[in-house]
């Protein structure tokens, strides 16, 4: 699915106080021609058997923690290191990638009565989404308030999945012509730009098998799952904590299914749909949909704040403003970089959160005034993480089109969504040039494992969900909770933002402490009333606690905010 700029509550706040800045199906059969699937059946004896192998020898060797790499800004308390696992688990004798890991250590004392101490309860392993999303600097979130009970009974530890960072990195293009600028993105596409786009996807399916060989197929969320394995043994962990968001969720449900003997807890934030029928691509159309209802969510509450924003009093208002700020990039692009779309890639982000709504809106707004700066400052590409956002794409598309059957043939993705967009123009079109590629993979697929437990096999796990979420629709969670045996649901109602553990709710994050802390879960499916929205002019809780992120950091370096 189509990725935001961050992921989660916890990866955004460390990405902004560092500042350095999906989910959909598989079609069946009969959705058309051209679908190409690889006869074999994941999760195979020889695999599970190769798990064990890597595991086994994970332990043994475990993880020779030191400095992280670069990490002259970072607190002590955050070290680094790497794990060995196979490229193929089919052969666990055969080439291997080193996988990137830091930690912090629990700091067994309570946050609220100084000087108890707390007994410490292994570690917890954070996977922030994408896929293709960066987990290395996770345990920094321990210095928030929000996590510093997790924080003292639990190491945390982040790590860089396979393909990502310094994790044998994926590469599709070359990264200095990855940010383009400016762009079009025409909601109802002509004929002639759907097959500039077509043979755009095709050259980059090609870039990433000429970029990274054979290795390709192997980067997988089957192989996901079997890292994290490693990763458990190689802590000295018997049993797995592990909190996932978004992709996350996906990852770990697929670990419930082949581990599950091997999981002690597991929190599963805003879910994607694990159906094996959804996986990827139909996923991806239901996730297009949601958004045209977070977009008006979005267009409402700007339009409240008419007297401040000037967008206008209905939400038909403010889209007419958007279309004229559209119109107006297509003429002249802002600062020479942003067109139309990277307007859209904009806005998409205040669909995945709350807090981006006061931004987006002020941007627009002056815009349309005449100062094209906020805009500029929002929405131009950064090029200075270029090489971060290619590899991330690369990992993103290479899982996503391996893991399961896409249609071969345009003009089924062509059916599909000329009919969608005609009620949920704002995201279809993007979404589906993002995932265009997955139609000329060049390489095998597989078939996605039926995520599924059986009673008494897997202790019950949390998982999250925000009624409104638009990046993993609201129907994903109904689906995981299903499927898992013994999970509890917890409904963030009436709310939209994606990722909702240890943000401003009390009442999920109460339901998060409760069970990592104590094991307990509410009894059924519980609701939590939303959040209360943004307000114009104040600060976000996003923008609080990355301040306050900030200032930890700079005070653990002896220096200010400002060296951070």
């Amino acid at each position: 699915m189509r990725a935001a700029a961050v992921h989660t509550v916890a990866a955004s706040l460390v990405l902004t106080a560092l500042a350095a800045a999906p989910s959909g199906g598989a079609p069946r059969a009969a959705d058309g021609p051209g679908v190409h699937a690889s006869p074999e059946v994941p999760g195979g004896a020889a695999e599970l058997r190769g798990t064990a192998v890597a595991a086994a020898r994970a332990r043994v060797a475990g993880i020779g923690f030191g400095a992280c790499p670069g990490g002259r800004d970072l607190p002590a308390v955050m070290e680094c290191g790497t794990v060995s696992v196979p490229l193929d688990y089919a052969r666990p004798d055969g080439p291997q990638i080193r996988l990137t890991v830091s930690r912090a250590r629990a700091g067994g004392r309570d946050p609220a009565a100084a000087g108890r101490r707390v007994p410490r309860q292994g570690a917890l392993v954070f996977n922030p989404g994408g896929p293709g999303g960066d987990g290395m600097s996770f345990p920094l979130i321990g210095l928030l308030p929000e996590w510093k009970r997790v924080a003292a009974a639990y190491d945390l530890v982040g790590y860089a999945p396979r393909g990502v960072g310094r994790s044998a990195p994926l590469s599709c293009e070359d990264p200095k012509s990855f940010f383009k600028g400016p762009d079009p993105a025409p909601t109802h596409p002509s004929a002639a730009y759907k097959r500039r786009r077509v043979a755009e996807a095709r050259a980059y399916a090609q870039g990433c098998a000429r970029r990274t060989g054979a290795a390709l197929r192997f980067y997988t969320s089957l192989a996901n799952a079997r890292d994290l394995e490693v990763l458990r043994a190689a802590l000295g962990e018997d049993r797995l904590t592990f909190m996932g968001a978004s992709y996350g969720t996906y990852l770990g449900a697929l670990y419930a299914t082949l581990f599950p003997a091997h999981v002690r807890r597991m929190v599963l934030d805003s879910a994607v749909d694990p159906d094996p029928s959804r996986i990827w691509y139909r996923d991806n159309l239901d996730q297009s949909a949601a958004f045209e209802t977070r977009w008006a969510d979005f267009r409402d509450w700007v339009a409240r704040h008419d007297d401040v924003y000037g967008l206008g009093r209905s939400a038909r208002a403010v889209r007419a403003a958007y279309e004229r700020a559209r119109t107006r990039l297509a003429a002249r692009p802002a600062g020479g970089t942003v067109g139309p779309a990277q307007l859209q890639g904009a806005l998409l982000n205040a669909g995945y959160y709350d807090d981006f709504w006061p931004g987006a809106a002020e941007a627009l707004s002056a815009y349309l005034r005449g100062d094209e700066k906020p805009l500029v400052a929002l929405a131009a590409p950064y090029r200075a993480v270029a090489a971060e956002a290619e590899n991330s794409a690369a990992v993103y598309t290479a899982v996503e089109c391996n893991d399961a059957p896409w249609p071969g043939d345009f003009r089924v993705w062509d059916r599909d969504n000329t009919r969608l967009a005609r009620v949920a123009p704002f995201e279809t079109w993007g979404n589906v040039w993002a995932n265009l590629p997955c139609a000329y993979w060049p390489v095998p697929r597989q078939r996605p494992l039926d995520v599924r437990t059986v009673p008494g096999t897997l202790p019950p796990t949390l998982v999250l969900a925000a009624e409104r979420d638009a990046a993993t629709p609201y129907a994903g969670a109904l689906e995981l909770r299903r499927r898992l045996a013994g999970s509890v649901l917890v409904t963030e109602r009436g709310a939209g933002t994606h990722g909702i553990a240890y943000g401003p709710n009390r009442c999920v994050d109460a339901r998060v402490d409760a069970y990592l802390l104590e094991g307990r879960l509410p009894d059924r499916d519980a609701d939590c009333a939303a959040r209360p929205e943004p307000l114009p002019g104040r600060p976000t809780f996003q923008e609080n606690r990355a301040r306050e992120l900030r200032d930890a950091l700079g005070r653990k370096d002896g220096r200010g905010p400002a060296g951070t």
